[in-house]
């Protein structure tokens, strides 16, 4: 423990300290001093050593270990460790994260070989599921250059079906029985908005793209309630041993907002949740009957969102492109609404007073948004609802301007640069890329930028998208200097954009974000400075600490 700046004798100190302690049932307020912390403070990063709080909300921090005693309270020692504002995902997907856990998880697997293993081992060691169901593949980091097919999965489990989502969980690979279950033939169209990806005679390989996944997943049975909770248990797990307090909640069904609701209810909750509302229709009408819920349970959660849908995903080339696709010149990816479509479901949910957030990750895709968005401008106003674009990830150069007349944040995910990097100047060409990935592009002209994982789809640990955001590099290193580094967010940009930047995106800056007098004492401790070590060391940062409204939810020692 840091010595207390007065000149007192030691046993004089030493009582002072055991009062301190003996209050410790009695008192509220808690004093953490020797660490070395950094928040937003007056919109200016600040460094601290000492912060007070109490009944869970932040009284001041403080720039050496002297404060002002306002009576009796809890002392802890910091032991020089570095604190920081706790950490908000901006699109996270809290439901994919937890049953991503209990199924199958294909994430990193570098081979199909390897892939078909862990779906064996896992059928093996679960003989009585109906259905085999799991997620995380990625093709492209395979040496096939080709999508799996459902032939190589029967190899592995033929009698019972198997439904495997791709990382970005906009593709989805089934075997041979999945597809008999679904009535899948050479003769089963297309729908609107998806693909099937068919070999040269016409025939169903076992790749299902966007709207058509749901040919497959149409079939297997609803999760039940004591499967969900047991899903959302180890989310909370993960998100609070990395550090997230805080996470924006990308497509809330009815059935987990009232488990959440029940969750918070009985103080379960160790992560806040700002809900986005999943589409405009049906789920929408149940859950917007009584309006927007700005907070709920001392701001655990809330759901005054919606989130929609433009386009798919690069990697599966269902992001809708203005131009088709460098390596795959018949294709221009997936657009699933006209501007009309888009236009009217944005009026839907912004006239009853949702933030509407739309993924749009192609540069058609935003195009159309942004031109819905303006048309939603035209015909209400300047709602100051603070509509969001979600990845935002490939835009035209012409384009990216117009996200500050009409007011939209650029919600994005650091890490899609660094997973993409193999793979999408093959998608889209390097005259593209100037609009692709642009967070300091952005970042200058004024837009806000909230940064976030989109989990499961990558990794849930936000120290990974900190160093994503600040090196363009991989873990690796690669490439040497980092990919398009011009566009690589400065250290401090990154953090606000994972803190008060996401506060504000879901219109929580005045209590969360950062450690400023009135706001919940949202905080995590850990291992090495942000701000002073080499970038290479940051996605290595471990979590020792991650405290939610003054009370530790996580500790590394437990």
């Amino acid at each position: 423990m840091n010595p207390i700046k007065l000149s007192v004798p030691l046993f004089i100190y030493l009582a002072l300290l055991v009062n301190a302690c003996q209050v410790q049932e009695v008192s509220s307020r808690v004093v953490i001093q020797n660490v070395q912390g950094y928040t937003f403070y007056n919109d200016e990063l600040k460094e601290f050593s000492a912060i007070t709080f109490e009944d869970g909300k932040v009284v001041d921090v403080y720039s050496d270990t002297t404060f002002v005693n306002a009576g009796a309270y809890t002392l802890i020692d910091g032991g020089g460790k570095v604190m920081l504002p706790g950490l908000i995902d901006g699109h996270g997907h809290v439901m994919g994260l937890g049953f991503q856990q209990i199924n199958a998880n294909l994430a990193g697997t570098q081979s199909l070989d390897k892939a078909l293993q862990q779906v064996e081992e896992y059928a093996t060691q679960y003989p009585n599921l109906n259905w085999i169901q799991g997620r995380g593949w990625n093709h492209t980091h395979w040496d096939i250059n080709r999508f799996p097919t459902a032939q190589e999965l029967d190899q592995v489990v033929k009698e019972r079906p198997v439904w495997l989502s791709r990382i970005d969980g906009h593709a989805g690979w089934a075997n041979s029985r999945a597809m008999e279950l679904a009535g899948i033939t050479s003769k089963t169209e297309d729908p609107e908005g998806g693909k099937i990806i068919r070999n040269e005679e016409g025939e169903p390989t076992g790749v299902f793209v966007d709207a058509a996944m749901q040919l497959i997943a149409s079939e297997i049975p609803e999760p039940s309630d004591r499967q969900r909770e047991l899903a959302l248990l180890k989310a909370l797990q993960q998100m609070r041993s990395h550090g997230l307090t805080g996470v924006h909640d990308a497509g809330v069904s009815v059935e987990a907002w009232k488990m959440y609701k029940n969750f918070a209810d009985e103080d379960s909750l160790t992560t806040r949740i700002y809900g986005m509302i999943a589409g405009a229709g049906q789920t929408f009408d149940s859950l917007s009957q009584n309006g927007p819920v700005e907070s709920y349970q001392n701001d655990m959660l809330a759901l005054r969102s919606v989130k929609l849908y433009a386009d798919g995903a690069l990697g599966s080339r269902g992001a809708a492109m203005i131009k088709p696709y460098s390596d795959d010149p018949d294709n221009r990816g997936l657009l699933f609404s006209s501007e009309q479509e888009m236009t009217q479901k944005i009026l839907k949910t912004a006239s009853a007073g949702y933030q509407t957030n739309v993924h749009a990750i192609g540069d058609r895709a935003n195009r159309v948004v942004l031109d819905a968005f303006a048309n939603v401008k035209d015909s209400l106003g300047n709602q100051s609802l603070r509509h969001r674009i979600e990845h935002a990830q490939i835009v035209a150069p012409e384009d990216i301007p117009r996200f500050k007349p009409l007011n939209i944040l650029a919600s994005m995910q650091p890490t899609h640069a660094t997973s993409d990097l193999n793979m999408a100047e093959d998608r889209i060409g390097p005259e593209r890329m100037e609009g692709g990935y642009a967070w300091q592009t952005f970042l200058d002209q004024g837009t806000v930028v909230v940064s976030g994982s989109d989990f499961p789809v990558e990794h849930v640990n936000p120290f990974y998208g900190l160093y994503s955001a600040v090196s363009r590099q991989t873990q690796q290193g690669n490439p040497e200097g980092g990919w398009y580094p011009e566009e690589r967010m400065h250290r401090e940009q990154a953090l606000r954009s994972f803190t008060l930047s996401a506060a504000y995106a879901a219109h929580q800056e005045e209590m969360l974000g950062s450690l400023e007098p009135g706001k919940w004492a949202d905080f995590i401790l850990v291992d090495r400075d942000l701000f002073e070590v080499p970038v290479q060391q940051i996605w290595q940062t471990k979590v020792l600490e991650t405290w939610v409204a003054g009370e530790k939810v996580y500790s590394a020692t437990d």
